[in-house]
């Protein structure tokens, strides 16, 4: 059963886009059918060799995209702290200038020729996954006058049945915005917004190339990930 205390309250009206779409009535339970519960089975061969790796991947005639170039990595765990081997990670996020690769994005920030900014991996036997990126930037949005995101990338994890597409969002230590974004501002406790904040992780740096930020996800439990929609 689901624990509502858990759980950000769907109408957050300092979180002002939220309003308009949040339940008026009582949410009614369905009973999930064979095709909710049965597993997708994902193979590495239905996935493109720089998938993972957002700064190849959509970059053109030698060109490589602008920004600050990470690696991100971490675990995928359920409830008892078991791998979850074979999940599919999905990414996305906006360019170094905090501008997104979509044709309903009119923030004035560059749009990079050579960023695309999405990708996916599997995790391996050990739940563990890793991708190449830039670090995204922050960006302005009509919450409130001068409301700010502060940098982000949307995660969504494929578990063992159709109906656990899970969609979170992974932030940066240390970063100032974190504190007064409204989105974040409805999750429940001070414990879950920290399970969102990604770490610098120093022993994985690559020399002369990139930081690495570790980011571990864990599915269900007392020390879950939160996620959007819960």
């Amino acid at each position: 059963m689901r624990d509502p205390s858990l759980h950000a309250p769907a109408l957050s009206p300092g979180y002002k886009t939220s309003v308009l779409r949040s339940p008026r009535n009582a949410l009614i339970s369905l009973k999930h059918g064979l095709t909710e519960v049965s597993a997708p089975l994902f193979s590495a061969s239905e996935l493109g060799p720089l998938d993972d790796d957002l700064i190849l991947n959509f970059a053109k005639d030698g060109g490589l995209p602008i920004g600050e170039r990470i690696v991100m990595h971490g675990f995928v765990r359920d409830s008892f702290g078991r791998p979850v081997k074979n999940a599919l990670v999905e990414v996305w996020q906006a360019n170094a200038s905090g501008r997104y690769r979509h044709p309903k994005d009119s923030y004035i920030g560059a749009l990079d020729p050579n960023f695309g900014g999405c990708g996916r991996m599997l995790t391996d036997a050990d739940g563990h996954y890793r991708f190449r990126t830039i670090k995204p930037g922050p960006y302005p949005w009509r919450n409130r006058i001068n409301e700010w995101r502060p940098a982000h990338i949307h995660y969504a994890i494929s578990g063992t049945g159709w109906a656990q597409r899970l969609i979170t969002q992974l932030y940066f230590e240390g970063d100032p915005l974190i504190a007064s974004c409204p989105i974040l501002r409805t999750v429940p406790t001070e414990a879950q917004i920290r399970g969102l904040i990604a770490l610098q992780d120093r022993g994985n740096f690559v020399e002369l190339d990139a930081r690495c930020y570790r980011f571990d996800i864990v599915l269900r439990g007392q020390r879950q990930t939160w996620f959007e929609g819960r």
